[in-house]
């Protein structure tokens, strides 16, 4: 598993509405999870200033679904920035319930610029306090 510099982990509570016709959680909902731990790991790492200054917006999702998960689930959602390449960041994430992983996530965002909401290149000075550091 990668190092704690480019991990996060936020925990998801499950709605009696995240709940589907079939008594787990709808998949659809596994997506506004994953936005919601991508954009919480940028706004804990990310400077102030970098954070106002910056929107993501979500380019690609694939998901694999491993396991249901159920109302009563104590679940966590670990983003893992994978690299940046201009202004898109790369990010997988897994979702837990205990050890048990019952979601994985590879996606890629688009940085925007607040003002403009045109892509912006991530600086480098940004974009390292997400990447794991060279041994």
């Amino acid at each position: 598993m990668p190092d704690s510099t480019n991990r996060y982990d936020h925990a998801i509570a499950v709605d009696p509405a995240d709940i589907d016709f079939m008594g787990h959680v709808n998949n659809a909902n596994y997506l506004n999870w994953v936005q919601d731990a991508v954009l919480s790991h940028w706004q804990k790492i990310a400077p102030p200033q970098a954070v106002a200054q910056h929107l993501w917006v979500a380019l690609k999702h694939e998901i694999t679904y491993r396991k249901p998960a159920f109302l009563e689930d104590t679940l966590i959602a670990t983003s893992i920035a994978e690299r940046v390449q201009g202004a898109s960041a790369f990010f997988e994430t897994v979702i837990r319930r205990g050890e048990e992983v019952i979601a994985e996530v590879k996606s890629r965002w688009c940085c925007i610029d607040a003002d403009t909401q045109r892509p912006k290149y991530i600086a480098k000075d940004v974009a390292a306090l997400f990447l794991p550091r060279e041994a």
